[in-house]
């Protein structure tokens, strides 16, 4: 059990340094939390490699001044060296040309303990439940399961 609570931990850990290493720009400890075999589906790409996964991240952010990313009730399940977790998260963007925009969404991500003992994203699958304006004035895509 010990061990487990562990493992959870180092987890939630991974996400709070993916968070701030979006916040601070970072880009060098962003691409330090994915495997080097790394998937990321996001925004309908799928992107495999630690170097391409950095790659397509660049590109993303090159579109703001600033990002700021929350991940909340994360859910994790640990077996040995692999784990599955999900999570809520709010981005607040800043543009280039200085308009706000609101992205919220949910990851589903599969992380994998490697040689070193370090967690990291084996998976990251991200989807967007509303981005647009911060008045949430923009079309929503609300999770599955919700009823209209």
């Amino acid at each position: 059990m010990e061990r487990s609570v562990e493992d959870e931990l180092a987890i939630r850990n991974l996400v709070a340094r993916y968070c701030h290493a979006i916040a601070e720009r970072d880009d060098k400890a962003w691409a330090d939390t994915w495997a080097e075999d790394g998937e990321w589906h996001v925004l309908g790409q799928e992107v495999r490699g630690r170097e391409a996964v950095l790659a397509h991240y660049l590109k993303l952010v090159a579109t703001a001044k600033w990002v700021v990313q929350v991940a909340t009730d994360g859910a994790i399940e640990v077996t040995g060296d692999s784990a599955t977790g999900r999570w809520q998260i709010q981005e607040t963007i800043q543009t280039q040309d200085g308009r706000a925009a609101l992205n919220v969404g949910r990851y589903r991500d599969r992380y994998r303990r490697g040689a070193d003992g370090v967690w990291r994203f084996a998976r990251r699958e991200f989807r967007t439940s509303y981005f647009g304006a911060p008045d949430l004035s923009a079309e929503s895509r609300p999770p599955e399961g919700w009823r209209k």
